[in-house]
């Protein structure tokens, strides 16, 4: 399991346009001596972005007989489409990526997915985050190590600092999807609107549960109640998670089949890749510059 991984920087919103434009041109970028000047960050702003973006999905760390971070399908989308995250549905795959695996943003998943509670005193975490890992890991770490995560967390979701000036933005871009608050020493899980998530976001989430595990169909309750679903990982109750349901089987291009008859309230997904329904989501909102074409075909096949 990680943990502390990120140096106690959170991430910032202009951080993975400026790791994707160094790693297309090398994809050993973060191991250079000269790194923290080609990128203008200090050396360990620099090791925390090595983290950040491996732990949200857009560069994936490969050994080829050295360690290479090679772009994402997913990072390749975001790259072309919206590199400023200026989309809620980007920011919350972006979300939906550091919350679905337990490496390496171990107290993430562990917040979103296992944590039942809505409300707790930040003072309290620490001692239910290690009560989890007691059970589930065999290695303790160090109790420094989850405090500096939990502020971490607690500062990407909340922290709201803003600037003029659009190349010294020092706010998250997570902050915008409001999914926790904090109000003197509590922080509490804030129930989400599907428009808050993005319609594009949460079929991606369905998609992506689907293609790794071995089901075809999903009922409400295991949307609202299985860890890497709506439920936990974007705070959505039931009647909400209906609405989206219901929007999605008019999806233009790819929609859904969702079935309340005889109370089987079941989903039956389309056979098609997160990033196929991404793409068409942002081919057609009109802030985004059209596929050239469609970002290569090998990336839906």
């Amino acid at each position: 399991m990680g943990y502390g991984q990120h140096q106690s920087f959170y991430l910032r919103v202009n951080w993975l346009r400026k790791a994707m434009r160094q790693l297309k041109a090398d994809d050993r970028f973060f191991y250079n001596e000269s790194a923290a000047e080609q990128i203008g960050l200090g050396k360990n702003m620099v090791q925390s972005l090595r983290y950040w973006v491996v732990a949200t999905g857009i560069v994936n760390e490969v050994n080829h007989g050295k360690v290479v971070h090679e772009i994402s399908d997913f990072g390749k989308l975001i790259d072309r489409f919206d590199p400023f995250i200026e989309q809620r549905d980007t920011a919350s795959i972006l979300h939906y990526h550091l919350v679905d695996n337990i490496e390496p943003s171990t107290t993430w998943y562990w917040f979103f997915n296992s944590f039942s509670g809505r409300t707790i005193k930040k003072s309290d975490i620490v001692d239910e985050l290690l009560l989890w890992i007691v059970q589930n890991d065999a290695k303790q770490p160090s109790v420094n190590s989850l405090k500096r995560d939990i502020d971490c967390l607690v500062r990407l979701y909340c922290n709201g600092e803003k600037v003029d000036d659009p190349e010294e933005v020092i706010q998250s871009p997570l902050t915008v999807l409001g999914l926790l608050s904090e109000d003197k020493g509590i922080i509490s899980k804030v129930s989400s609107r599907y428009t808050d998530i993005g319609l594009a976001a949460l079929m991606y989430c369905l998609l992506s549960y689907t293609n790794n595990h071995p089901v075809e169909v999903l009922s409400i309750e295991e949307i609202e109640e299985s860890p890497l679903l709506w439920g936990k990982v974007f705070n959505m109750q039931r009647n909400e998670i209906i609405r989206a349901l219901e929007q999605l089987t008019v999806h233009p291009y790819y929609p859904i089949s969702f079935d309340r008859t005889n109370k089987l309230n079941t989903v039956h997904l389309p056979k098609v890749t997160p990033c196929v329904f991404r793409i068409k989501s942002a081919t057609e909102s009109g802030k985004c510059r059209p596929p050239i074409p469609l970002i290569n075909d090998h990336l839906f096949r």
